[in-house]
């Protein structure tokens, strides 16, 4: 696995320098090498036509790959990646439910859950929730001003 790993990282280490379509390619053939319904191999290929704005394409394959069992990191990374995609084909509530279920066990990602469930809550007509969440998340963060901003989100919370 590391060095078919290796290989596609070396793909998306030049994406921006080969274009989407050979991006696409690529990753294509290098999950060619691996069982039809190996779930990170989905999961590229996935990934790939998502980064090349073909969400329409994407989203059966993320889907594919966590029904195939993916794991880890990759498994917060699909269901981020599968709600943005949702998100953009126009159904921002079933991008909410996607990371609302995934929140719990996001880890490090948690914040890239909150942030994605933001800019869905903004396309459900709730800003006010949205700008809260993002900075409660945003608030740890700070060097200072901590306290006074998790206060702020908590109060704009409380008047969504």
């Amino acid at each position: 696995m590391n060095d078919w790993q290796e290989r596609i990282d070396a793909v998306w280490a030049v994406a921006g320098e080969i274009g989407d379509a050979e991006v696409i390619a690529r990753i294509d053939t290098l999950a060619a090498e691996r069982p039809a319904d190996d779930a990170i191999a989905l999961f590229e290929r996935a990934g790939a036509r998502d980064s090349a704005g073909l969400e329409a394409e994407a989203e059966p394959l993320y889907r594919a790959a966590l029904a195939s069992g993916l794991e880890g990191s990759e498994r917060v990374q699909a269901h981020i990646q599968l709600a943005s995609t949702i998100r953009n084909l126009g159904r921002p509530a079933e991008a909410i439910a996607l990371l609302d279920a995934i929140e719990s066990e996001a880890g490090e990602l948690r914040d890239a859950v909150v942030a994605f469930r933001a800019l869905a809550l903004i396309d459900v007509g709730r800003p006010v929730q949205a700008a809260s969440d993002a900075l409660a998340a945003l608030a740890p963060h700070l060097p200072r001003y901590r306290v006074s901003l998790a206060a702020y989100a908590a109060q704009a919370a409380a008047s969504a």
